[in-house]
């Protein structure tokens, strides 16, 4: 039985971008992508073996593993969609202000000794006042001096004055996500513009700092728009992309919205992987509800960090079964990778 013309066409379409793995990045257009992703007939091996075999070229089987705290939780005056912490929504998550510098240190010691080789200090709000900035300072300078941990802030909007106290305490990195698509951004937020966050990702850059930038994948978007983000992040400073899947939240405006289905997360990190060959991606938010049994082949799909631990206001599964899953896989956590 001979293959149908489009099958033949999608095989042709995947030998072409693997011939071109050994080259100094992948040239694909998002159209490219979109045909690719979009097409009925992709068999979700055969673009693994793609993904896979990218990442090898740049990454080896290094790996590194984020862990976050909750530093401030809540009353956040934005809107964004899925969150449980906007002052929006009526959810029943626990608020708080500001943790104590002992508080920041602790997490941070008893996640280097669970196996973290970086440590991001995650805060609710549009931003922080001087006050507050200060005090992580104090809890980086003492993180520094006491671990081997890359350390990262996701502060929300940065100032000059603020990623200049933050630069200079020994913080290395920034975590600013774009969460979707431009096109599809005022469907999830309109308390702030898009350009807004592309500032901040700009002022990180600009203050000395390592910029990791991602998104949330299950927002309602379209695969298009999933290439779009994945080409916007291509054009901007980042080294490392965060890929999160939406866990539906009781009480958020996107409660009622279906979660991806394993075969379409796992594509949305091939997406990343195709378009950014070179940068680290790390899958992060939302991986255990989503990808169920198929948590392990998130490095088929490309990505070269994980996520251990709890999230935000979500828990995450036991650190030990993902290091074993690591190790499983073949893989060596590695403190230099993707570091600030």
């Amino acid at each position: 039985m001979q293959p149908m013309k489009d099958d033949t066409m999608l095989h042709e379409q995947i030998n072409v971008l693997r011939d071109m793995i050994p080259e100094n990045g992948l040239s694909v257009t998002a159209e490219e992508i979109c045909a690719l992703v979009e097409n009925k007939d992709l068999h979700l091996s055969d673009i693994l073996s793609l993904t896979d075999q990218i990442r090898r070229a740049h990454k080896n089987n290094r790996v590194f593993l984020c862990s976050i705290t909750n530093a401030k939780s809540g009353k956040c005056s934005q809107n964004c969609a899925f969150c449980a912490q906007s002052s929006f929504h009526e959810t029943r998550i626990e608020t708080y202000p500001l943790l104590s510098v002992d508080e920041l240190t602790e997490k941070a010691f008893f996640m280097e000794k669970k196996g973290a080789t970086h440590y991001s200090i995650v805060t609710s709000g549009h931003s922080l006042n001087e006050a507050e900035i200060d005090r992580i300072c104090q809890a980086v300078e003492i993180i520094v001096k006491k671990t081997r941990l890359t350390i990262c802030g996701s502060l929300g909007m940065l100032s000059q004055a603020g990623a200049k106290k933050l630069i200079s305490s020994g913080m290395t990195r920034y975590h600013h996500n774009l969460e979707t698509a431009r096109s599809h951004f005022d469907k999830i937020c309109t308390t702030h513009s898009y350009d807004e966050d592309l500032d901040t990702i700009h002022t990180a850059v600009d203050n000395g700092f390592a910029v990791c930038s991602g998104g949330i994948f299950g927002l309602g978007e379209s695969w298009k728009q999933r290439v779009e983000l994945a080409f916007t992040l291509k054009g901007l400073p980042v080294d490392t992309i965060p890929v999160n899947f939406l866990n539906p939240v009781k009480g958020t405006r996107l409660q009622d919205m279906p979660l991806l289905s394993p075969r379409d997360a796992l594509l949305c990190i091939a997406i990343m992987r195709l378009v950014n060959p070179e940068k680290s991606i790390t899958v992060c938010g939302g991986r255990e509800i989503t990808l169920k049994d198929f948590q392990s082949w998130v490095f088929k799909a490309g990505a070269n960090g994980l996520m251990i631990g709890n999230y935000l206001t979500t828990s995450g599964r036991d650190i030990a079964m993902d290091m074993d899953m690591v190790r499983d896989c073949g893989h060596t956590v590695t403190m230099d990778e993707a570091r600030g």
